[in-house]
Protein backbone atom coordinates (compact mmCIF):
# COMPACT_ATOMS: atom_id res chain seq x y z
CA UNK A 1 0.00 0.00 0.00
CA UNK A 2 2.89 2.18 0.49
CA UNK A 3 4.03 2.08 -2.70
CA UNK A 4 3.39 5.52 -4.48
CA UNK A 5 4.93 6.92 -1.12
CA UNK A 6 7.38 5.39 -0.80
CA UNK A 7 8.63 6.29 -4.22
CA UNK A 8 7.79 9.96 -4.09
CA UNK A 9 9.91 10.02 -0.49
CA UNK A 10 12.74 7.93 -1.99
CA UNK A 11 12.79 10.57 -4.51
CA UNK A 12 13.10 13.80 -2.51
CA UNK A 13 15.60 12.19 -0.70
CA UNK A 14 17.48 10.72 -3.69
CA UNK A 15 18.90 14.11 -4.22
CA UNK A 16 20.18 14.95 -0.99
CA UNK A 17 22.25 11.25 -0.30
CA UNK A 18 25.08 11.70 -2.49
CA UNK A 19 25.40 15.65 -1.63
CA UNK A 20 28.95 16.41 0.29
CA UNK A 21 27.32 19.30 1.38
CA UNK A 22 23.91 20.49 2.22
CA UNK A 23 22.39 24.01 2.19
CA UNK A 24 18.77 25.69 3.46
CA UNK A 25 17.58 25.63 -0.26
CA UNK A 26 18.64 22.16 -0.81
CA UNK A 27 17.17 21.10 2.57
CA UNK A 28 13.88 23.39 2.06
CA UNK A 29 13.06 21.70 -1.83
CA UNK A 30 13.61 18.41 -0.47
CA UNK A 31 10.83 19.37 2.67
CA UNK A 32 8.32 20.85 -0.32
CA UNK A 33 8.56 17.33 -1.92
CA UNK A 34 8.27 15.59 1.62
CA UNK A 35 4.63 17.66 1.59
CA UNK A 36 3.19 16.54 -1.69
CA UNK A 37 4.04 13.18 -1.03
CA UNK A 38 2.31 12.71 2.12
CA UNK A 39 -0.72 15.16 1.10
CA UNK A 40 -1.23 12.63 -2.10
CA UNK A 41 -0.81 9.61 0.45
CA UNK A 42 -4.08 11.42 2.10
CA UNK A 43 -2.08 11.80 5.47
CA UNK A 44 -4.33 14.30 7.91
CA UNK A 45 -3.30 17.98 7.03
CA UNK A 46 -2.34 18.65 10.53
CA UNK A 47 -0.08 16.13 11.33
CA UNK A 48 1.69 16.41 7.65
CA UNK A 49 2.21 20.24 8.81
CA UNK A 50 3.96 18.99 11.84
CA UNK A 51 6.12 15.99 10.56
CA UNK A 52 7.80 18.54 7.97
CA UNK A 53 7.97 21.09 10.62
CA UNK A 54 10.11 18.79 12.92
CA UNK A 55 12.05 17.13 9.98
CA UNK A 56 13.13 20.59 8.48
CA UNK A 57 14.11 21.89 12.20
CA UNK A 58 16.14 18.51 12.96
CA UNK A 59 17.41 18.59 9.37
CA UNK A 60 19.35 22.56 9.62
CA UNK A 61 21.06 21.69 12.81
CA UNK A 62 24.51 22.33 12.97
CA UNK A 63 25.26 18.61 13.41
CA UNK A 64 23.86 17.58 10.17
CA UNK A 65 25.35 20.65 8.41
CA UNK A 66 28.66 20.20 9.65
CA UNK A 67 28.28 16.40 8.93
CA UNK A 68 30.49 14.14 6.99
CA UNK A 69 27.47 12.54 5.01
CA UNK A 70 24.83 15.24 5.57
CA UNK A 71 22.31 13.79 3.07
CA UNK A 72 21.97 10.41 4.64
CA UNK A 73 21.68 12.02 8.17
CA UNK A 74 18.77 13.59 6.61
CA UNK A 75 17.18 10.33 5.24
CA UNK A 76 17.95 9.21 9.27
CA UNK A 77 15.68 11.68 10.39
CA UNK A 78 12.96 10.99 8.67
CA UNK A 79 13.22 7.69 9.39
CA UNK A 80 13.02 8.63 13.21
CA UNK A 81 10.02 10.88 12.36
CA UNK A 82 8.02 8.70 10.53
CA UNK A 83 8.49 5.99 12.87
CA UNK A 84 7.51 8.64 16.07
CA UNK A 85 4.60 9.03 13.80
CA UNK A 86 3.40 5.54 13.06
CA UNK A 87 4.17 4.96 17.01
CA UNK A 88 7.25 3.94 18.92
CA UNK A 89 7.07 1.17 21.20
CA UNK A 90 6.03 -2.02 21.82
CA UNK A 91 2.98 -3.44 19.71
CA UNK A 92 2.36 -6.49 22.07
CA UNK A 93 -1.13 -7.47 23.82
CA UNK A 94 -1.87 -7.20 27.56
CA UNK A 95 -2.36 -10.64 29.13
CA UNK A 96 -4.01 -10.54 32.47
CA UNK A 97 -2.38 -13.09 35.06
CA UNK A 98 -5.63 -15.11 35.96
CA UNK A 99 -6.71 -16.44 32.59
CA UNK A 100 -8.93 -15.79 30.68
CA UNK A 101 -7.66 -12.61 29.17
CA UNK A 102 -10.68 -11.12 27.14
CA UNK A 103 -9.93 -9.17 23.93
CA UNK A 104 -12.73 -7.25 22.42
CA UNK A 105 -12.79 -6.16 18.50
CA UNK A 106 -14.66 -3.14 17.46
CA UNK A 107 -15.21 -1.17 14.31
CA UNK A 108 -17.69 -0.74 11.32
CA UNK A 109 -19.50 -2.87 9.55
CA UNK A 110 -16.65 -3.99 6.49
CA UNK A 111 -14.17 -3.19 7.84
CA UNK A 112 -12.40 -6.58 8.06
CA UNK A 113 -13.83 -7.63 11.83
CA UNK A 114 -15.07 -10.81 11.33
CA UNK A 115 -11.41 -11.98 9.42
CA UNK A 116 -9.42 -10.40 11.89
CA UNK A 117 -11.23 -12.15 14.92
CA UNK A 118 -9.83 -15.65 13.28
CA UNK A 119 -6.49 -14.17 12.13
CA UNK A 120 -5.59 -13.13 15.83
CA UNK A 121 -6.91 -16.73 17.10
CA UNK A 122 -4.37 -18.48 14.88
CA UNK A 123 -1.74 -15.58 15.65
CA UNK A 124 -2.04 -16.30 19.62
CA UNK A 125 -1.98 -20.03 18.74
CA UNK A 126 0.92 -19.97 17.37
CA UNK A 127 2.52 -18.07 20.58
CA UNK A 128 1.54 -20.95 22.67
CA UNK A 129 -1.99 -19.65 23.88
CA UNK A 130 -4.84 -21.33 23.52
CA UNK A 131 -7.53 -19.29 22.35
CA UNK A 132 -11.52 -19.23 21.86
CA UNK A 133 -13.95 -16.88 19.73
CA UNK A 134 -17.60 -15.65 20.70
CA UNK A 135 -19.59 -14.84 17.70
CA UNK A 136 -21.32 -11.81 19.56
CA UNK A 137 -22.27 -10.06 16.38
CA UNK A 138 -25.93 -10.53 16.35
CA UNK A 139 -26.78 -7.67 13.60
CA UNK A 140 -24.83 -9.15 10.39
CA UNK A 141 -26.93 -12.47 9.99
CA UNK A 142 -24.28 -13.96 8.14
CA UNK A 143 -21.37 -13.00 10.70
CA UNK A 144 -22.45 -15.87 13.07
CA UNK A 145 -21.74 -18.46 10.46
CA UNK A 146 -18.70 -16.69 8.47
CA UNK A 147 -16.58 -17.10 12.36
CA UNK A 148 -17.83 -20.59 12.65
CA UNK A 149 -16.56 -21.62 9.13
CA UNK A 150 -13.07 -19.71 9.94
CA UNK A 151 -12.99 -21.71 13.39
CA UNK A 152 -13.46 -25.14 11.40
CA UNK A 153 -10.40 -24.10 9.33
CA UNK A 154 -7.97 -23.10 12.15
CA UNK A 155 -9.37 -25.55 14.42
CA UNK A 156 -10.59 -23.34 17.20
CA UNK A 157 -13.82 -23.09 19.15
CA UNK A 158 -16.38 -20.94 18.52
CA UNK A 159 -19.39 -20.15 21.12
CA UNK A 160 -22.46 -19.16 19.56
CA UNK A 161 -26.26 -18.52 20.43
CA UNK A 162 -29.21 -18.01 18.15
CA UNK A 163 -30.04 -15.59 20.89
CA UNK A 164 -30.63 -11.78 20.18
CA UNK A 165 -28.55 -10.32 23.32
CA UNK A 166 -24.69 -9.80 22.37
CA UNK A 167 -24.36 -9.29 26.51
CA UNK A 168 -25.90 -12.61 27.23
CA UNK A 169 -23.58 -13.93 24.76
CA UNK A 170 -20.34 -12.94 25.93
CA UNK A 171 -21.20 -13.59 28.80
CA UNK A 172 -21.52 -17.00 28.28
CA UNK A 173 -19.02 -17.34 26.11
CA UNK A 174 -16.34 -16.70 28.92
CA UNK A 175 -18.03 -18.81 31.04
CA UNK A 176 -18.46 -21.85 29.08
CA UNK A 177 -15.29 -21.27 26.29
CA UNK A 178 -11.93 -23.76 27.78
CA UNK A 179 -9.05 -21.04 26.54
CA UNK A 180 -6.67 -18.69 28.09
CA UNK A 181 -7.80 -15.77 25.51
CA UNK A 182 -11.12 -15.20 24.58
CA UNK A 183 -11.58 -12.58 21.11
CA UNK A 184 -14.58 -10.90 20.92
CA UNK A 185 -16.32 -10.65 17.41
CA UNK A 186 -18.82 -7.68 18.09
CA UNK A 187 -21.60 -6.12 15.97
CA UNK A 188 -20.41 -3.30 13.40
CA UNK A 189 -22.78 -0.91 11.50
CA UNK A 190 -22.81 1.32 8.00
CA UNK A 191 -21.66 4.06 10.32
CA UNK A 192 -21.08 5.31 13.64
CA UNK A 193 -24.51 5.96 15.59
CA UNK A 194 -26.18 5.70 19.39
CA UNK A 195 -27.18 2.42 19.11
CA UNK A 196 -23.96 0.76 18.54
CA UNK A 197 -21.97 3.01 20.98
CA UNK A 198 -24.84 1.74 23.36
CA UNK A 199 -24.25 -2.13 22.71
CA UNK A 200 -19.97 -1.71 22.96
CA UNK A 201 -20.09 -0.18 26.31
CA UNK A 202 -22.96 -2.32 27.59
CA UNK A 203 -20.70 -5.59 26.33
CA UNK A 204 -17.56 -3.90 27.64
CA UNK A 205 -18.81 -3.56 30.90
CA UNK A 206 -19.87 -7.23 31.44
CA UNK A 207 -16.24 -8.90 29.48
CA UNK A 208 -14.45 -6.49 30.99
CA UNK A 209 -11.64 -6.82 28.30
CA UNK A 210 -8.15 -6.74 28.95
CA UNK A 211 -7.25 -5.08 24.94
CA UNK A 212 -10.32 -3.15 23.01
CA UNK A 213 -9.12 -3.07 19.58
CA UNK A 214 -10.86 -1.08 16.80
CA UNK A 215 -10.43 -2.94 13.63
CA UNK A 216 -10.09 0.07 10.89
CA UNK A 217 -10.36 -0.37 6.23
CA UNK A 218 -6.90 1.59 5.71
CA UNK A 219 -8.82 1.23 2.47
CA UNK A 220 -10.59 4.30 3.46
CA UNK A 221 -7.80 6.67 3.97
CA UNK A 222 -8.61 9.62 6.36
CA UNK A 223 -12.38 8.46 6.89
CA UNK A 224 -11.07 5.56 8.92
CA UNK A 225 -9.16 8.29 11.39
CA UNK A 226 -12.38 10.09 11.71
CA UNK A 227 -14.18 6.73 12.59
CA UNK A 228 -11.51 6.55 15.31
CA UNK A 229 -12.06 9.68 16.90
CA UNK A 230 -15.91 9.02 17.01
CA UNK A 231 -15.26 5.39 18.91
CA UNK A 232 -12.67 7.39 21.06
CA UNK A 233 -15.35 9.62 22.46
CA UNK A 234 -17.32 6.91 23.67
CA UNK A 235 -15.60 3.82 23.90
CA UNK A 236 -11.80 3.75 24.31
CA UNK A 237 -9.91 1.71 23.01
CA UNK A 238 -5.90 0.77 23.22
CA UNK A 239 -4.88 0.06 20.10
CA UNK A 240 -5.75 -0.28 16.43
CA UNK A 241 -5.78 -3.23 14.08
CA UNK A 242 -5.26 -2.11 10.26
CA UNK A 243 -6.68 -4.25 7.92
CA UNK A 244 -6.40 -4.49 3.74
CA UNK A 245 -2.70 -3.37 3.88
CA UNK A 246 -1.99 -5.14 0.77
CA UNK A 247 -4.22 -3.28 -0.97
CA UNK A 248 -4.28 -0.06 -3.10
CA UNK A 249 -4.40 2.68 -0.35
CA UNK A 250 -2.04 5.22 0.15
CA UNK A 251 -1.14 4.84 3.69
CA UNK A 252 -3.32 7.96 5.01
CA UNK A 253 -4.68 5.85 7.61
CA UNK A 254 -1.55 4.10 8.72
CA UNK A 255 0.37 7.64 9.05
CA UNK A 256 -2.13 9.79 10.49
CA UNK A 257 -4.42 7.26 13.32
CA UNK A 258 -1.40 7.49 15.82
CA UNK A 259 -0.91 11.30 15.63
CA UNK A 260 -4.77 11.87 15.51
CA UNK A 261 -5.68 9.69 18.30
CA UNK A 262 -2.21 8.75 19.97
CA UNK A 263 -3.58 4.94 19.85
CA UNK A 264 -0.68 2.97 18.66
CA UNK A 265 -1.50 0.58 15.54
CA UNK A 266 -0.79 -3.02 17.31
CA UNK A 267 -1.88 -5.42 14.21
CA UNK A 268 -1.90 -5.15 10.60
CA UNK A 269 -3.29 -7.32 8.15
CA UNK A 270 -0.79 -8.00 5.20
CA UNK A 271 -3.13 -9.95 3.50
CA UNK A 272 -6.46 -12.19 3.08
CA UNK A 273 -5.02 -15.70 4.14
CA UNK A 274 -6.21 -16.59 7.76
CA UNK A 275 -2.52 -16.53 8.46
CA UNK A 276 -1.63 -13.07 7.17
CA UNK A 277 -1.89 -11.20 10.20
CA UNK A 278 1.35 -9.59 12.13
CA UNK A 279 2.60 -7.18 14.84
CA UNK A 280 2.83 -3.87 13.93
CA UNK A 281 6.74 -2.24 13.97
CA UNK A 282 6.58 1.28 13.08
CA UNK A 283 10.76 1.52 12.48
CA UNK A 284 10.44 -1.97 10.03
CA UNK A 285 7.57 -0.38 8.14
CA UNK A 286 9.41 3.02 8.44
CA UNK A 287 12.44 1.38 6.59
CA UNK A 288 10.08 -0.38 3.78
CA UNK A 289 8.70 2.84 3.07
CA UNK A 290 12.50 4.53 2.38
CA UNK A 291 13.39 1.62 0.54
CA UNK A 292 15.78 0.35 3.12
CA UNK A 293 14.13 -3.07 3.22
CA UNK A 294 13.29 -5.08 6.85
CA UNK A 295 15.45 -7.81 7.17
CA UNK A 296 13.98 -8.77 10.75
CA UNK A 297 10.49 -9.59 8.95
CA UNK A 298 11.91 -11.16 6.55
CA UNK A 299 13.85 -13.77 9.33
CA UNK A 300 10.80 -14.08 11.11
CA UNK A 301 9.09 -15.50 8.15
CA UNK A 302 11.40 -17.59 7.35
CA UNK A 303 11.57 -18.94 10.95
CA UNK A 304 7.71 -19.44 10.90
CA UNK A 305 7.81 -21.24 7.49
CA UNK A 306 10.35 -23.70 8.57
CA UNK A 307 10.18 -26.01 11.05
CA UNK A 308 13.37 -26.58 13.20
CA UNK A 309 13.96 -30.21 12.54
CA UNK A 310 12.96 -29.58 8.95
CA UNK A 311 15.47 -26.94 8.65
CA UNK A 312 18.09 -28.79 10.39
CA UNK A 313 17.64 -31.85 7.51
CA UNK A 314 17.63 -29.40 4.37
CA UNK A 315 20.68 -27.83 5.95
CA UNK A 316 22.53 -31.20 6.57
CA UNK A 317 21.79 -32.27 2.77
CA UNK A 318 22.67 -29.19 1.38
CA UNK A 319 26.39 -28.75 3.10
CA UNK A 320 26.54 -32.46 1.97
CA UNK A 321 25.98 -31.11 -1.71
CA UNK A 322 22.37 -32.89 -1.87
CA UNK A 323 19.56 -31.38 -3.39
CA UNK A 324 16.94 -33.57 -4.89
CA UNK A 325 13.64 -32.82 -6.04
CA UNK A 326 12.18 -33.46 -2.76
CA UNK A 327 14.26 -30.74 -1.43
CA UNK A 328 13.72 -28.51 -4.36
CA UNK A 329 10.00 -28.83 -3.56
CA UNK A 330 10.22 -28.50 0.28
CA UNK A 331 12.38 -25.18 -0.87
CA UNK A 332 9.66 -23.68 -3.58
CA UNK A 333 6.74 -24.64 -0.69
CA UNK A 334 8.78 -22.81 2.39
CA UNK A 335 9.09 -20.02 0.00
CA UNK A 336 5.50 -19.59 -1.14
CA UNK A 337 4.52 -19.76 3.22
CA UNK A 338 6.46 -16.89 3.34
CA UNK A 339 4.22 -14.53 1.33
CA UNK A 340 4.79 -13.31 -2.38
CA UNK A 341 7.88 -12.84 -4.14
CA UNK A 342 7.43 -9.26 -4.88
CA UNK A 343 6.54 -8.66 -1.22
CA UNK A 344 9.60 -10.54 -0.18
CA UNK A 345 11.53 -8.64 -2.61
CA UNK A 346 11.25 -5.26 -0.91
CA UNK A 347 12.20 -6.71 2.42
CA UNK A 348 15.27 -6.82 1.50
CA UNK A 349 17.73 -3.89 1.46
CA UNK A 350 18.90 -2.57 -1.96
CA UNK A 351 16.87 -5.07 -3.97
CA UNK A 352 13.56 -3.10 -4.79
CA UNK A 353 14.44 -0.55 -6.94
CA UNK A 354 17.09 -3.38 -8.67
CA UNK A 355 14.08 -5.29 -9.19
CA UNK A 356 11.65 -2.82 -10.25
CA UNK A 357 8.78 -4.82 -11.65
CA UNK A 358 9.20 -8.27 -9.85
CA UNK A 359 5.20 -7.80 -8.97
CA UNK A 360 4.52 -8.87 -12.55
CA UNK A 361 6.70 -11.99 -12.11
CA UNK A 362 3.66 -15.30 -13.11
CA UNK A 363 3.08 -16.38 -8.95
CA UNK A 364 1.29 -19.04 -11.05
CA UNK A 365 4.72 -20.70 -12.25
CA UNK A 366 5.26 -22.26 -8.16
CA UNK A 367 1.93 -24.20 -9.10
CA UNK A 368 3.51 -25.79 -12.42
CA UNK A 369 6.69 -26.38 -10.85
CA UNK A 370 5.10 -28.43 -7.88
CA UNK A 371 2.72 -30.08 -10.58
CA UNK A 372 5.95 -31.22 -12.47
CA UNK A 373 7.71 -32.44 -9.45
CA UNK A 374 4.45 -34.21 -8.39
CA UNK A 375 4.01 -36.00 -11.34
CA UNK A 376 6.99 -37.74 -11.19
CA UNK A 377 7.75 -40.82 -9.56
CA UNK A 378 9.62 -41.36 -5.99
CA UNK A 379 12.71 -42.82 -7.55
CA UNK A 380 12.61 -39.86 -10.29
CA UNK A 381 12.60 -37.21 -7.34
CA UNK A 382 15.44 -38.71 -5.32
CA UNK A 383 17.49 -39.80 -8.10
CA UNK A 384 16.69 -36.87 -11.17
CA UNK A 385 19.37 -38.28 -13.24
CA UNK A 386 16.91 -41.58 -14.40
CA UNK A 387 14.87 -39.08 -15.96
CA UNK A 388 15.40 -39.80 -19.68
CA UNK A 389 13.50 -38.46 -22.76
CA UNK A 390 10.29 -40.77 -22.69
CA UNK A 391 9.99 -39.99 -18.94
CA UNK A 392 10.56 -36.33 -19.90
CA UNK A 393 7.26 -36.56 -21.96
CA UNK A 394 5.40 -38.42 -19.60
CA UNK A 395 6.02 -36.19 -16.46
CA UNK A 396 4.70 -33.03 -18.98
CA UNK A 397 1.73 -34.69 -19.98
CA UNK A 398 1.14 -35.70 -16.49
CA UNK A 399 1.67 -31.94 -15.09
CA UNK A 400 -0.40 -30.24 -17.81
CA UNK A 401 3.48 -28.68 -19.29
CA UNK A 402 5.45 -28.72 -21.64
CA UNK A 403 8.52 -31.22 -22.38
CA UNK A 404 10.85 -27.87 -22.40
CA UNK A 405 9.50 -26.87 -19.35
CA UNK A 406 10.45 -30.14 -17.18
CA UNK A 407 13.59 -29.27 -19.37
CA UNK A 408 14.27 -26.00 -17.66
CA UNK A 409 13.50 -27.57 -14.09
CA UNK A 410 15.81 -29.98 -14.48
CA UNK A 411 18.47 -27.71 -15.41
CA UNK A 412 17.56 -25.31 -12.56
CA UNK A 413 18.11 -28.59 -9.87
CA UNK A 414 20.99 -29.34 -11.76
CA UNK A 415 22.55 -25.64 -11.28
CA UNK A 416 21.16 -25.62 -7.29
CA UNK A 417 23.08 -28.65 -6.74
CA UNK A 418 26.33 -27.33 -8.57
CA UNK A 419 25.87 -24.49 -6.71
CA UNK A 420 25.48 -26.51 -3.16
CA UNK A 421 28.67 -28.58 -3.48
CA UNK A 422 30.59 -25.04 -4.46
CA UNK A 423 29.63 -23.76 -1.26
CA UNK A 424 30.05 -27.36 1.18
CA UNK A 425 33.35 -26.49 -0.26
CA UNK A 426 34.36 -23.26 0.75
CA UNK A 427 33.58 -21.87 -2.60
CA UNK A 428 31.23 -18.61 -2.73
CA UNK A 429 29.16 -18.23 -5.64
CA UNK A 430 30.44 -15.61 -8.38
CA UNK A 431 27.98 -13.15 -9.61
CA UNK A 432 27.47 -12.62 -12.97
CA UNK A 433 30.42 -10.42 -14.86
CA UNK A 434 31.90 -10.03 -11.35
CA UNK A 435 35.84 -9.93 -11.15
CA UNK A 436 37.06 -13.48 -10.45
CA UNK A 437 38.76 -13.51 -6.59
CA UNK A 438 42.71 -12.94 -6.72
CA UNK A 439 44.51 -15.93 -5.45
CA UNK A 440 46.06 -15.78 -2.11
CA UNK A 441 49.78 -14.34 -2.67
CA UNK A 442 51.54 -17.85 -2.82
CA UNK A 443 49.31 -18.96 -5.55
CA UNK A 444 50.19 -16.27 -7.24
CA UNK A 445 53.97 -16.72 -6.97
CA UNK A 446 53.61 -20.09 -7.95
CA UNK A 447 51.20 -19.22 -11.24
CA UNK A 448 54.32 -16.48 -12.29
CA UNK A 449 57.00 -19.17 -11.64
CA UNK A 450 54.82 -22.14 -14.07
CA UNK A 451 54.25 -19.30 -16.76
CA UNK A 452 58.17 -18.23 -16.75
CA UNK A 453 58.75 -22.24 -17.35
CA UNK A 454 56.81 -22.50 -20.18
CA UNK A 455 58.06 -19.86 -22.08
CA UNK A 456 61.57 -20.95 -21.41
CA UNK A 457 60.28 -23.85 -22.62
CA UNK A 458 59.11 -22.35 -26.21
CA UNK A 459 62.46 -20.33 -26.41
CA UNK A 460 64.24 -23.33 -26.20
CA UNK A 461 62.21 -25.06 -29.12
Amino acid sequence: MFDALSDRLQSALGDLRGRGTLDEEAISRAMREIRLALLEADVNFEVVKDFVAHVRERALGQDVLKSITPGQQVVKIVHDELTALMGSGSSQLVFTGRPPTVILLAGLQGSGKTTAAAKLALLLRKEGRKPGLVAADLQRPAAIDQLEQLGKQIQIPVYREDGSDPVAVVRNGIEQLDADAIILDTAGRLHVDEELMDELERVRDVAKPANVLLVLDSMTGQEAVNVALAFQERVAFDGVVLTKLDGDARGGAALSVKAVTGKPIKLISVGEKVDQLEYFHPDRMASRILGMGDILTLVERAEQAVEADEQKEMEARMMAGQFTFDDFLKSYRMIRRMGSIGGLVKLIPGLGKQLEGIDQVDEKQFARVEAIILSMTPQERALPKVIDGSRRKRIAGGSGTSVEEVNRLLEGRKEMEKLMKGMSKGKLPQLPGAAAPEAPPQQQRKATKSNKRKKRSKTRR
